[in-house]
């Protein structure tokens, strides 16, 4: 049994390295500017993914049952439909934004390379402006998107799990195990992705260079869902 949840940790921990959920989270961690909001957000898609493997996969375990195969291949099709929306918001919020590179202080005194907008700006700027706090509202947005995708793989997941544990308490268990590998694959996935991201923010080429890469990659495996979702359910462009 031991053993049955241990492959459960890294069976979730590798299903955060799918294509489809890297490319969500790159793009919405996309203009993170400190390393420890990157990897926040990461777990909390990873959190969301896990709560509704939970909730749906419980409740099926529970009243032994399983999701109809169209409907899951319609889940996944809603997942590439919202892979291209982010990936799009991407380009926009870059198109969009006046962007410029300076040294930004917080009240507690830490101090980092910070990427700001000035749009609409009609006065000079001033550095002191940039001496405040940053709430950020973007994490229930993430934990939608975890729960999107949690819902999308909610399907294979009770099938797998109803043939190799036959108790639904189990059962439940193993899913909050492989909940728990994801939630670690994907902060691994923010923390290698903050390698990147955040040199990069230096150069203000190469950071739209990679936010337009993000944004077109994103999109394009968002289409290659929908396409392949589609074709499954026997939809053609």
């Amino acid at each position: 049994m031991i053993s049955i949840w241990v492959l459960g940790f890294i069976v979730g921990a590798g299903h955060a390295f799918e294509p489809d959920h890297m490319a969500a989270v790159s793009a919405l961690i996309s203009d993170k500017s400190s390393r420890r909001d990157i990897i926040r957000h990461g777990m909390i898609w990873g959190l969301g993914h896990t709560l509704v493997l939970l909730i749906v996969g419980g409740a099926a375990l529970l009243l032994k049952t399983t999701l109809s195969a169209q409907f899951a291949v319609g889940l996944e099709m809603m997942v590439g439909v919202m892979l291209v929306g982010l990936g799009a918001h991407v380009i926009y919020r870059l198109r969009r934004d006046r962007v410029h590179f300076h040294r930004h202080s917080h009240q507690d005194g830490i101090e980092h390379i910070h990427i700001h907008s000035h749009q609409h700006d009609t006065t000079p700027h001033t550095p002191a402006k940039h001496r405040h706090v940053h709430p950020d509202r973007t994490a229930w947005c993430t934990l939608l998107v975890g729960v999107m995708h949690g819902m999308a793989g909610s399907a294979a997941i009770i099938l797998t799990t109803a043939a190799t544990l036959n108790s639904a308490p189990l059962g439940l268990f193993y899913i909050a195990v492989f909940g728990a590998g994801s939630i670690l694959g994907m902060a691994a996935i923010s923390l290698l992705m903050s390698l990147v991201l955040i040199p990069v923010r230096a150069l203000k080429r190469l950071n739209n260079g990679l936010h337009y890469f993000i944004g077109m990659a994103t999109m394009s495996v968002g289409l290659y869902v929908v396409v392949s979702s589609g074709a499954m359910l026997g939809v053609t462009p």
